[in-house]
């Protein structure tokens, strides 16, 4: 079943409570030095490709911005067709870059996944949807070329951390929705569905941030999303809080656009996270259960992790998402 254009109504699921969160800091934390994540995340070590044999850098996806380019690494030891990864890189939608955070994505070459990761136009350049009409052009080139890559058009799979992670769950439940997609960017004809999405300590509903950091007993890290000055605010163009943000974070909003037919998710949150509450994604993943089936929808929370950081990148848990992906990718859906 294809979208309807426009915005999809809000599914309002049975909300699961989140017992015994921690929210005291477990982990050391560092200042993001230019990697994806905000500042308070675990800053990223940028990841050695050398010896990947096959790549190819700063494919032009569209013609609007220089930002619209993309990273692709293909596996040494297998043939194709690859089924494929799309890294999207965090950073409060301002900040960040392509290949910066792939460390553990890189493990999927090894199981014969090609991994692409992709830059967009950040927030001081332009504001929602921009990133997403980004995300979803580039979704629509790798599938326009996947014979000339060698990828399989039939298997992709968006992975996303923070900023990044609200992207990939856009991408996962708004497929086919025209009115984020910009003509201007070409290829209208080809698909910007993809069949699994893995959504890494995103923000999700922008105008609940507040209240669920004030009932998990904290505040963010970052300061009240409900400013000028928040992420957010400077994603959308608007104030969180005021009349006028009020469509445009339920535009913002994954969730606004959840239908049956979307695909499987993974979706991971550390207990003491204090730039994104985690209540965002066990109520993500409590609402899209609702509607996709409990076997479609994976949430687990790292108990003691921040933003980011070791316990996310480590190779077994890299591991556990592979094998996600092997899984929901198996018997992919036609897009369409």
């Amino acid at each position: 079943m294809r979208k309807q254009r426009g915005m999809r109504g809000l599914v309002w699921a049975t909300v699961v409570a989140l017992s015994g969160a921690a929210v005291a800091q477990t982990e050391p934390v560092q200042r993001s030095a230019g990697g994806g994540l905000m500042p308070g995340a675990m800053a990223p070590q940028r990841a050695d490709t050398s010896g990947i044999h096959s790549k190819f850098l700063d494919v032009p996806y569209a013609a609007m911005s220089p930002a619209q380019t993309l990273d692709l690494y293909l596996p040494n030891d297998a043939q194709g067709p690859y089924p494929l990864i799309i890294e999207i890189h965090g950073g409060g939608f301002m900040l960040g870059s392509k290949s910066a955070d792939i460390g553990p994505m890189l493990l999927g070459l090894q199981r014969g996944y090609a991994l692409a990761s992709i830059n967009y136009r950040l927030s001081s350049e332009a504001k929602f949807p921009a990133a997403v009409n980004d995300v979803k052009a580039a979704i629509r080139f790798l599938r326009a070329n996947a014979a000339k890559y060698q990828l399989d058009a039939n298997r992709f799979a968006t992975w996303g951390g923070s900023a990044g992670g609200n992207l990939s769950a856009m991408a996962a439940l708004s497929g086919g929705v025209q009115a984020l997609s910009d003509p201007a960017l070409g290829l209208m004809d080809t698909s910007d569905r993809v069949q699994a999405a893995i959504v890494w300590f995103g923000p999700i509903d922008f105008g609940a941030m507040d209240a669920e950091f004030a009932a998990l007993g904290t505040s963010g890290r970052m300061g009240a999303t409900n400013a000028p000055s928040s992420a957010e605010s400077r994603y959308l163009g608007q104030v969180i809080g005021t009349p006028q943000a009020q469509t445009l974070v339920q535009e913002a909003n994954p969730l606004s656009y959840l239908t049956p037919d979307d695909p499987p998710l993974y979706v991971q949150h550390g207990t003491a996270d204090r730039n994104i509450p985690i209540t965002q994604s066990v109520n993500f993943a409590a609402k899209a259960g609702a509607v996709l089936g409990k076997d479609q929808v994976r949430f687990e929370p790292i108990e003691g992790a921040d933003h980011g950081g070791a316990r996310f990148n480590a190779p077994d848990n890299a591991g556990k998402i592979l094998d996600f992906l092997d899984q929901a990718l198996k018997r992919p859906r036609v897009p369409g």
